[in-house]
């Protein structure tokens, strides 16, 4: 099982609805604006939803390669995406295989990859190994579940974060 069911907008909507009605519970007196709040942010990441799909819907490939730790499961499910990763889920390894390094720097040359990607508050080094070996470029997938300081304190949400990875996405599947 990948716990980042968050990737999944569809899941981030219903992770909103559940902390809205949990917040109600304790703070009836607000209810209504918490409501409010949930649904403009909900309408937000429904948003994103229809932009994803339509990146897929019209894009040439339907793969993506991720040279790092793979918590995006559910995301890629939600959008029929296939992918090839180094590590399964957030594994403990903390090196890939010599083998899983060649087969990702050959799949990306086979199928013409032009996105390597990494995640969040990762080293690169292994998206940027494979990225100059193949000429693709290496670039930042969003998983959400790790925020620099700097993001913070700059204000980061899951929409914004997300938004970013609405970008990296159509770059990588066209």
């Amino acid at each position: 099982m990948d716990e980042h069911v968050w990737t999944s907008p569809a899941n981030a909507i219903t992770i909103v609805q559940s902390m809205e009605q949990a917040i109600e519970r304790l703070d009836s007196a607000n209810r209504s604006i918490y409501s409010r709040n949930a649904e403009t942010y909900i309408r937000q990441i429904q948003d994103l939803d229809m932009q994803f799909k339509e990146i897929v819907r019209n894009s040439k490939r339907k793969e993506i390669i991720v040279a790092d730790r793979f918590p995006f499961r559910y995301f890629c499910e939600e959008y029929g995406l296939t992918y090839y990763a180094a590590f399964p889920g957030c594994s403990t390894d903390t090196q890939p295989s010599a083998r899983t390094v060649a087969f990702l720097t050959d799949k990306v040359k086979q199928d013409g990859i032009p996105v390597v990607f990494h995640i969040e508050l990762s080293n690169e080094q292994m998206s940027d190994s494979i990225a100059e070996a193949t000429g693709a470029k290496s670039e930042l997938l969003n998983a959400i579940h790790n925020v620099s300081d700097e993001d913070f304190k700059n204000g980061a949400t899951y929409v914004s974060l997300m938004r970013h990875n609405v970008e990296a996405l159509q770059e990588a599947l066209n």
